[in-house]
């Protein structure tokens, strides 16, 4: 069959329901939460509005709560950009984006030279080593790494842990109303969950329904990830196909 012609109104107007954006929904934050797969996080303010624009009622302290209590966490996810996500969507999505953030030590431009030739297995040790009885924040980290791996540039250790290990910023930053630095802690023993094995064809599924109808390149712009057309080969038969105005998919 032809694939049906949807109008940029059209996509528009389905991406803003599925996102609960064109009415406030009557859904709790967590399982919110959970719909659109996290919210970005980059600032602690912003998820707090995502939630108040989308949910009858929201008051601050729903968010909050869930976070002092570990239900919802703060982490480096998709385009190596901070999410608050449910814990369980953050021990499923990060070793989905890992190799994206293994592929920034190698390329990114102000710390992939200074970390080549670092045993990456070691430096990863050493961050779990550093936050395991007490969260500290990159800047503390430094000092701390340069005496294990002397002779090397301290912010790049720093940034090359943020990389390797799943890390959680922890409480007050985040909560309403409360500032604190960004400190750290490995996000399954601040959760007590261990990570997940990747399942890209349930988290797509998923974005799709928070997202959809989206192009492979939608999805690739969202998660920062390359070659996802393989798993919408594999997802068709269980896809509903259309094309835009430009003849896209």
């Amino acid at each position: 069959m032809t694939p049906r012609i949807l109008t940029t109104r059209e996509l528009g107007r389905a991406t803003l329901a599925r996102q609960h954006l064109l009415r406030r929904s009557d859904l709790e934050p967590l399982p919110m939460i959970e719909h659109l797969l996290g919210l970005q996080a980059q600032a602690p303010v912003p998820p707090y509005l995502a939630l108040w624009t989308r949910i009858r009622g929201f008051s601050a302290d729903f968010l909050s709560e869930l976070i002092a209590s570990r239900a919802v966490v703060r982490i480096v996810l998709m385009r190596g950009t901070i999410f608050a996500v449910s814990a369980a969507d953050a021990a499923a999505l990060r070793p989905w984006v890992q190799p994206l953030l293994d592929r920034d030590l190698d390329v990114n431009t102000a710390y992939a030279s200074a970390l080549a030739g670092v045993d990456r297995d070691a430096l990863a040790a050493a961050g779990r080593d550093l936050v395991r009885d007490v969260p500290r924040s990159q800047q503390e980290l430094q000092p701390l790494l340069a005496e294990r791996f002397p002779g090397r540039d301290p912010k790049a250790l720093a940034h090359g842990v943020r990389g390797l290990v799943p890390m959680v910023q922890v409480p007050p930053r985040g909560l309403w109303g409360r500032s604190g630095q960004p400190r750290l802690a490995a996000l399954d023993e601040w959760t007590g969950r261990p990570q997940a094995v990747p399942d890209p064809d349930s988290l797509l599924l998923r974005y799709l329904g928070a997202f959809g109808p989206a192009s492979v390149r939608d999805a690739q712009a969202w998660c920062g990830l390359t070659r996802l057309d393989e798993v919408f080969e594999r997802l068709r038969p269980r896809l509903e196909v259309f094309r835009d105005e430009r003849g896209v998919e």
